[in-house]
């Protein structure tokens, strides 16, 4: 490691900053200076979130051990806040950071647009924060505002304002002096944004690849501000991470903070040049690591997957107030029942879940067309029966499986439209080169068994497509309905295109759910084997190949 800045250098630099020109905002973040390293090792605290998704209190989370599913209560943002604070007690050396996705998912956040959360985040006492690729739902003026109203660090490196001279809409990395060290932080959103969302909600918004200024803003905080260990967060999800951890310009950096895939890491995957984490879901889980350091460098690692047990870690009074505060204007409607399962309800499976089961099963019943589509989601924690043998499914829940609640779209499509369209989907799900990948899970349908090789060669993985019962025709145009998508053109379902006699309903995706579950009322729905992964076998929960990590 190099020689760290002298003290004469260090003292320019921070007059230089102190003259306003951080306070553009344009290129970097905070940086905070230290007059005097301690004397000896010292330990440093990492403490990362992501993929809040809105929710705010303990909630089942769903485990898979032994071959079997179990759940376990776990979450809730006042636990996670008493978490913080013992750790920081416990060190004072400790940075908490979060990683994206965590004004979309739930029904408070849908319900106020994310406005709710601005007096929440600040209450959390985070060092910094980073958007994920849902903080564009609500649209770029909506967004900056919640943003702004953390009184928070918000730190990208990609994501600029869509006008002349693409100004970074926040500062694009974060410095901070502790412990001796100098620790740099540079953070990535989804260059795919624009793709993976409705086209409409990130418009006014330039997201550039990584690639573009990665090695640019490396050598600046190594060479220029004197970083000694040095984080790149990103929320472009587990296989793209562990890629990027491999690439050359990351030889410099030593550890790849991911979000994005809900991916539950209990230990670091070491790659060609940095380590990744990943600390699962929901407020759920809070990664904890451990850096001991002496002179600028890492002397010792050490890192946990902490659980978020409310019975461990009791609900902090001020952060729980500030949530009542927040989400009373919506509780009588959050709470209403709209119906019952009797089955555990969830959504972590790669291929096949019962949650979009039950979704698509409910367009079919509500459309007349062959095929029901829905994409293939993460979010959402698990709905489960409880002593009684049901579990209530709230208009809460509604909003937890689908936080956009977009109109119906039916249209037509030929078979052989169908099969090119299942490759390209399976192709974003399986492909070898992580960066063909494309959100992450198969999509879900209701009135269609798939059978596919889901590492075979792109175009050749779907082995048997069955609608309603019968072999596919590839010249045979079948009925489809799906969400609309603010901004794709008429034509496109469910990212299939040139659909034809597409027409967008009078009611959305939650109408015909509430309208399936006051007709039912108490549902049922299982892994049916609807959609088969022949080379994988049935529970399937992460893909990351070349690795020992598993989803647990």
């Amino acid at each position: 490691m190099r020689e760290r800045p002298t003290q004469k250098f260090m003292t320019m630099q921070k007059n230089w900053i102190l003259s306003g020109i951080a306070a553009t905002g344009l290129l970097f973040g905070s940086c905070q200076m230290g007059d005097s390293a301690p004397e000896g090792p010292q330990k440093i605290t990492i403490l990362q979130t992501a993929d809040i998704h809105g929710q705010v209190y303990p909630h089942s989370e769903l485990f898979w051990e032994n071959e079997e599913i179990s759940f376990k209560t776990l979450g809730g943002l006042a636990n996670m806040k008493t978490l913080f604070d013992q750790e920081r007690a416990a060190n004072p050396n400790t940075i908490v950071l979060d990683g994206g996705d965590l004004i979309q998912g739930s029904a408070v956040a849908a319900l106020s647009k994310g406005e709710a959360f601005s007096s929440i985040v600040k209450a959390m006492d985070f060092d910094f924060l980073i958007p994920g690729n849902w903080e564009v739902v609500y649209g770029k003026e909506q967004m900056m505002k919640v943003l702004k109203g953390y009184e928070t660090p918000v730190i990208t490196a990609n994501m600029f304002h869509d006008e002349e001279g693409k100004a970074p809409i926040f500062p694009q990395y974060w410095i901070k002096d502790i412990a001796g060290a100098r620790l740099g932080f540079i953070s990535y959103n989804d260059p795919e944004v624009p793709i993976r969302q409705n086209p409409s909600f990130s418009e006014g918004l330039d997201f550039d690849p990584i690639l573009d200024n990665l090695g640019q803003l490396v050598n600046k905080l190594k060479d220029e501000e004197g970083v000694d260990i040095l984080f790149v967060v990103t929320h472009i999800g587990i296989s793209k991470q562990f890629d990027l951890a491999n690439n050359p310009a990351l030889e410099r950096v030593d550890y790849v903070l991911g979000n994005d895939t809900h991916e539950r890491i209990r230990e670091p995957l070491q790659a060609g040049h940095a380590k990744v984490t990943e600390p699962g879901a929901f407020a759920s889980f809070v990664g904890k690591m451990v850096l001991e350091v002496e002179d600028g460098k890492i002397i010792s690692e050490q890192y946990e997957l902490l659980e978020v047990d409310p019975t461990v870690y009791e609900a902090d009074a001020e952060v729980a107030a500030v949530i009542e505060e927040a989400i009373a204007p919506y509780g009588d409607e959050i709470n209403e029942v709209l119906g019952y399962t009797s089955t555990p309800l969830y959504r972590y499976f790669v291929v096949e879940n019962p949650m979009d089961n039950f979704i698509t099963d409910a367009a079919m019943w509500k459309n007349d067309v062959d095929i029901a589509l829905s994409n293939g989601f993460r979010f959402s924690p698990p709905i489960v029966p409880g002593e009684s043998g049901v579990a209530p499914i709230t208009r809460g829940d509604l909003w937890n499986m689908l936080p956009v609640n977009e109109k119906v779209k039916i249209g037509k499509a030929s078979g052989q439209q169908i099969k090119d369209w299942l490759e390209k989907e399976l192709h974003n799900v399986f492909a070898e080169n992580p960066n063909e990948r494309f959100g992450g899970w198969v999509v879900r349908f209701s009135g269609m068994q798939l059978t596919f090789n889901a590492n075979a060669p792109k175009g050749e993985r779907v082995q048997e497509v069955m609608i309603q019962g019968e072999p596919m025709e590839l010249d045979k145009l079948y009925t489809m309905s799906a969400c609309r998508r603010e901004g794709e053109p008429i034509s496109t379902l469910c990212r299939m295109p040139n659909t034809v006699e597409t027409v967008v309903m009078d009611y959305t995706v939650h109408d015909l759910i509430e309208e399936y579950l006051a007709h039912f009322d108490t549902i049922a729905p299982v892994r049916d084997g609807r959609a088969v992964a022949a080379d994988l076998g049935d529970n399937v929960l992460s893909q990351l190949p070349g690795t020992d990590y598993h989803f647990h």
